[in-house]
């Protein structure tokens, strides 16, 4: 019996490398289906089946940044990987704050294209099966649900928002540093993304501890990050 094919979503308006992509992920085993406007891949990214998708940030009708963040708010844990001509840190964090996953600039090489989605992959699945919670103070983490709970009030979270709150909560009271952090979360082990950790802990403070006490996330000048009441 085979294995089903894990099917992508390719949001790309270009269409020499749409079909350039489309070709080579086929070659690697995947089911590739395209969009060429924003709006159309919202609207296969909502109505669809994806676990994964690709989504070049300027697309015709609506562009990448603002189909992505509509894309989170009906569906928060579709691993989302931007590809753009944009490559500079900040066009990354720019990305990252508006929910993608991961980040690549074109051309993509076919094989780190293939390694960062099977990362993301691996990263949109609970790490551990056989707990189906992590607590800490009145914080709960749902491992099934991937949601979070702070005393009774439901938090919802982005799919990279609960693998960053879950590396956390799984490390409790211990100093991370970002590198750790990235190499963790990310699965890509690169000095740039220290910077979008940064931004993703703001993310989850806003969420978790703004409006909550104990405060959990604490700030180690210097040298990270440690999670504890």
């Amino acid at each position: 019996m085979k294995t089903p094919k894990t099917k992508v979503l390719v949001a790309e308006d270009d269409a020499n490398l749409a079909n350039s992509l489309k070709e080579g992920l086929e070659l690697m085993g995947y089911q590739v289906s395209l969009a060429k406007t924003g709006t159309r891949a919202l609207s296969m990214a909502v109505n669809g089946q994806y676990p994964l998708m690709i989504l070049d940030l300027n697309l015709p009708e609506m562009n990448g940044m603002d189909v992505c963040r509509a894309i989170r708010t009906s569906k928060p844990n579709i691993p989302i990987l931007m590809l753009t001509a944009l490559g500079g840190v900040d066009h990354k964090v720019d990305g990252f704050a508006a929910g993608a996953d991961d980040y690549m600039v074109k051309p993509p090489d076919l094989r780190e294209l293939d390694a960062r989605l099977r990362a993301l992959l691996r990263r949109s699945e609970p790490l551990d099966t056989s707990t189906e919670a992590l607590k800490l103070a009145n914080l709960t983490l749902d491992l099934s649900k991937k949601v979070a709970y702070r005393d009774e009030t439901e938090i919802a979270l982005t799919a990279k928002e609960f693998n960053l709150l879950e590396y956390l909560m799984r490390n409790q009271g211990k100093v991370i540093s970002r590198q750790q952090i990235a190499a963790a979360v990310w699965d890509i082990h690169f000095d740039t993304h220290t910077t979008v950790v940064d931004v993703y802990v703001n993310f989850l403070r806003k969420k978790i501890d703004k409006d909550f006490h104990p405060r959990l996330i604490h700030t180690q000048i210097g040298m990270g990050y440690r999670f504890d009441h």
